[in-house]
């Protein structure tokens, strides 16, 4: 069952109602939303699975974790040995479905690593396994506003929440005026842009440097705000619950430097790739040619679960690489102004992305040699083909004197509203907790809204759904 899906706003919409009829009864209220709430969660999963046998491997899994989770409590025996071999057989998995099987179960990577958090933290004393673990514990599994996607749900992120009294009237107001701008984050900016990206790609050596620039751009804001729209609608659709979901994106385009833009990018894979790779390896406290190498490890295992491509493996080591430059003395000496960092850092993401997006080695070099070596004009009419078509077609028809401009319009209205979104300071997540409904807004909210749904047909699916 997708997002951007009439079935899915249906079954949003009956998913709130019993759970909020379950909610009159204040003493059972938290226990039978939670029931409601799994089950939803389940009937998600079921709809979204291709085939009934992509459970057998998620079933296994939360079976192994159950079985782990009382053997690792501090004082336990062997519990060092549980964890490697319950970790070790969740990592397992993944690897074969990722690299060995084809089609992976829904959400596994994601489901995967939520599994393997839980269990670091239970070995740790980070978080005990209680009463609200026991009874929540399938539906930290299959949450349906994260199972596909993310955010990555820490556990003490996460069942805390469960005890907590039902959604109110401003929880659905900010719950809608995410939804609204996730919706929109995807439908009318991630996807046209993903068209003239798609338009760029294809015309191969043809491209001039102006047309590859902005492809380069235009993967960049498209990668952005389709994830990102994807981590909005998640938010939202949590808030109806009275759940609120970590920031999973705090405007990465604004860094000025690599490490500020992990900082700030895909934050709870961040905060994993950290908390269970890096500071179990040693982290910075053996040296920095220990420090170096534990970096190197970490983005190069980010670039191996994005795909098994070289051109993952090289959007990893760039990172790590970058990463391991800003560390040196004659870095940190240079002391550029705020201005030039901020440039260097996003010309550095942006050309980083080409090997994300492309399907070898050999294409992103080519788009590179393009970008840098190309001649001159722009393309505009074989760029914009087919973005916004709906919206450039009532133009037309307005406007019959703008006809000919309307490839440049669409462009510039894709690009000029990308970018503000995209370097807005705070996120649509960050505006909900300080969240004011006013009529104005309610309004944008449902125009945003009513325009995303009649963009529905046809739309693609988010991209870290493929990872």
């Amino acid at each position: 069952m997708s997002f951007q899906s009439l079935e899915f706003l249906v079954f949003l919409a009956a998913a709130v109602t019993v759970t909020q009829l379950l909610g009159r009864d204040a003493r059972s209220a938290p226990a039978a939303r939670t029931v409601c709430l799994t089950l939803c969660s389940l009937f998600f999963y079921w709809r979204g699975c291709e085939s009934p046998a992509g459970w057998i491997p998620v079933l296994l899994s939360l079976g192994v974790t159950w079985a782990a989770l009382p053997e690792l409590r501090p004082g336990r025996r062997r519990r060092g040995w549980i964890l490697a071999l319950a970790a070790a057989w969740h990592i397992a998995v993944l690897a074969y479905f990722k690299y060995a099987a084809g089609p992976a179960p829904l959400g596994l990577s994601f489901f995967t690593f939520q599994q393997l958090w839980l269990l670091k933290e239970v070995y740790t004393g980070g978080f005990p396994p209680d009463r609200e673990m026991r009874s929540g514990f399938l539906l930290y599994a299959f949450f349906f506003p994260t199972v596909t996607s993310g955010p990555i749900l820490k556990p003490q992120a996460f069942f805390p929440q469960l005890g907590a009294p039902a959604a109110k009237g401003e929880d659905f107001a900010a719950g809608l005026y995410a939804l609204s701008r996730g919706f929109a984050k995807k439908l009318l900016l991630a996807d046209p842009l993903g068209t003239v990206v798609a338009n760029g790609w294809a015309m191969g050596e043809a491209l001039t440097a102006p047309a590859a620039w902005t492809v380069i751009l235009g993967y960049t804001l498209q990668l952005y705000l389709d994830f990102s729209g994807y981590c909005d609608i998640a938010s939202g659709c949590a808030r109806f619950f009275g759940i609120r979901l970590p920031v999973n994106f705090d405007a990465p385009y604004r860094s000025c430097s690599v490490e500020e833009f992990w900082k700030r990018w895909h934050m709870t894979l961040t905060s994993f790739l950290r908390e269970c790779v890096y500071f179990p390896l040693g982290g910075s406290r053996r040296g920095t040619g220990r420090t170096c190498a534990h970096i190197l490890a970490v983005y190069l295992l980010s670039g191996l679960w994005h795909g098994t491509g070289w051109t993952f493996l090289v959007w990893g080591l760039l990172h790590g690489l970058a990463q391991i430059a800003e560390r040196l003395p004659l870095f940190r000496r240079a002391r550029l102004p705020a201005g030039v960092r901020w440039a260097g850092t996003f010309l550095f993401v942006n050309l980083a992305w080409v090997f994300f997006r492309a399907p070898s080695l050999a294409a992103a070099g080519m788009l590179l040699r393009c970008a840098f070596c190309g001649g001159g004009g722009l393309p505009v009419s074989d760029l914009a083909a087919g973005a916004l078509d709906t919206e450039t077609a009532a133009l037309r028809t307005l406007l019959p004197a703008a006809a000919g401009a309307a490839p440049w319009l669409t462009l510039a209205a894709l690009f000029g509203v990308g970018l503000a979104v995209s370097l807005r300071r705070r996120g649509v997540v960050q505006r909900m907790e300080d969240f004011r409904p006013t009529p104005g807004g309610a309004v944008v909210s449902a125009g945003l809204l009513a325009w995303a749904v009649l963009s529905f047909s046809g739309t693609a699916t988010f991209i870290y759904s493929n990872f």
